[in-house]
């Protein structure tokens, strides 16, 4: 016959199953809010962009219920340890991915703005191009970090923040060649002002990532990663922090 304490383990792990439920569903809205803000984008789809926006309403709730849960299940089950530091990362894994969704939200709200600079005038500039594949990277780097935190994989973590130096090349190539456009062409200046605008939101997005990994593999080792300089590769952990 199972004992208390048996019956205790059970029920936290039911909670803590739960709560990381919830982080995947958030993400999965994120990730797709993502996709669809540059699909919108590359098609000048002002009805998709508009169902991004509105879209963003249901990844604030699912925010406020991640918290919910997370509050009781530390009022209820007392966390220690390893347990806890799930628990707290999955509560700030829920705001980032909130201001993920934001940036896609902000990416579709600037594909009216760009559609219509095209229409008056300045034409669809061809360096739009260039932005599918930042988007598309962006986005994995989202998916790949919470499939880390679903499987407590400290390794897949750092291999997501690894790939933020990709995301951070991507921008200032297209910030180059945008500037550069923009030079040669002055009729485009207020749609290469909106598609720095997304260049810079996906590049946010990758940063948002890495913080991602980063809690993940705290909440999996106890152990912080060491800061990295732009020009490096990953440091080693820091010392493991005892709770």
């Amino acid at each position: 016959m199972p004992t208390q304490q048996e019956h205790t383990v059970k029920a936290f792990d039911q909670d803590i199953g739960e709560l990381r439920g919830l982080i995947s569903q958030m993400g999965g809205l994120a990730e797709h809010a993502i996709a669809d803000a540059m699909l919108a984008l590359q098609r000048n789809d002002t009805a998709l962009a508009e169902q991004v926006r509105a879209g963003d309403k249901a990844i604030d709730a699912l925010e406020t219920e991640i918290e919910r849960h997370a509050v009781r299940l530390i009022a209820l089950r007392a966390p220690m340890a390893d347990d806890l530091r799930d628990v707290v990362a999955a509560l700030k894994i829920a705001t980032v991915i909130e201001r993920i969704a934001d940036y896609a939200k902000n990416i579709a709200k600037r594909v009216p703005m760009i559609h219509g600079d095209a229409q008056s005038g300045g034409g669809r500039i061809e360096p739009l191009s260039l932005l599918p594949a930042m988007g598309t990277l962006a986005t994995d780097m989202v998916h790949d970090v919470l499939n880390a935190f679903s499987a407590r994989d400290a390794a897949a973590a750092v291999k997501v923040r690894e790939r933020d130096r990709a995301v951070d090349d991507f921008y200032n190539s297209i910030f180059r060649v945008l500037v550069t456009y923009m030079v040669e062409n002055p009729r485009t200046v207020s749609q290469v002002a909106h598609l720095l605008f997304v260049a810079k939101n996906l590049e946010r997005i990758g940063d948002h990532a890495t913080n991602i990994a980063e809690m993940v593999y705290f909440a999996a080792t106890g152990r912080y990663l060491a800061d990295r300089d732009a020009g490096d590769s990953d440091a080693a952990p820091a010392e493991e922090v005892h709770s």
